[in-house]
């Protein structure tokens, strides 16, 4: 999903008649402490009623009709994806479906409903800003290991092997047993590693500048310990936003995740 495209699309929305656009933020993170009871369902419920109680008030036949044709996709949605839930689902939907963007998101969101003529697009906007296409690099002695992201899930792993007796970068596969973990290959490492490890990193730098490019990230953190995060750094052509001074390189991905956007 490409969540800036789909922005563009939404803001050329106006609808002036009866067939107005439903916008929906709806916070469905249980580990939220506000959520541990299944509020959102008292949430969801409440905020269609009130617009349909609103329109009944207001007697329009029609936009009445509107909204409960909108409001019955949306439970539906709902319904058939709770066991799938997220932290939060983004929902835009017209009665004659000209509009219906519908999307679960790894993300926290403010509850909010809307019933009007154009989208209310500043929570999509603000997660495009706060969670960009990200590339984010571990770097461990001879092995690096990237986490392609977007919108905080991760869309994509590899990994790097330096393979010390061509002196060369591979890319790692899922059949590796990670022979770099060995002693021998330990000791082999850092025997070497003070003399060559800028021409080590000035190798894999390239390979890494195209993943940045052919993935489009916007953001590159690197994280690992100071030496080695560092020296990869100043290789690398891409800007890098921010080197964080961790070893993570066999932490699980949430919690890389999490280190790098709280």
């Amino acid at each position: 999903m490409d969540l800036n495209k789909q922005i563009q699309k939404l803001e050329t929305i106006r609808n002036d008649n009866s067939n107005k656009v439903f916008t929906m933020y709806l916070n469905t993170d249980l580990s939220d402490p506000e959520q541990q009871g299944g509020e959102w369902k008292i949430h969801l419920k409440n905020g269609l009623r009130n617009f349909e109680q609103y329109l009944k008030e207001d007697d329009d036949k029609e936009e009445l009709k509107n909204f409960q044709a909108v409001k019955e996709k949306v439970e539906r949605f709902v319904v058939g994806n709770e066991q799938k839930f997220l932290k939060g689902i983004v929902l835009f939907a017209t009665a004659d479906e000209e509009v219906w963007f519908a999307t679960r998101v790894q993300i926290p969101l403010e509850t909010a409903f809307n019933w009007q003529e154009t989208p209310h697009l500043e929570q999509l906007k603000q997660l495009s800003v706060d969670y960009p296409k990200t590339g984010i690099i571990l770097i461990q002695q001879n092995e690096v290991k990237v986490i392609d992201s977007y919108l905080n899930e991760i869309e994509d792993t590899f990994s790097y092997e330096l393979d010390l007796d061509t002196d060369d970068w591979r890319e790692k596969t899922t059949t590796d047993t990670g022979s770099g973990s060995t002693n021998q290959h330990t000791e082999k490492f850092e025997d070497r590693v003070e003399a060559n490890q800028q021409r080590w990193y000035k190798k894999i730098a390239p390979k890494l500048d195209k993943q940045a490019k052919d993935k489009s990230w916007e953001n590159i953190y690197v994280i690992g310990e100071s030496d080695p995060a560092n020296e990869l750094k100043e290789q690398m052509n891409k800007p890098v936003n921010e080197v964080i001074q961790k070893n993570m390189l066999d932490h699980e991905e949430s919690k890389v995740l999490q280190e790098v956007f709280g």
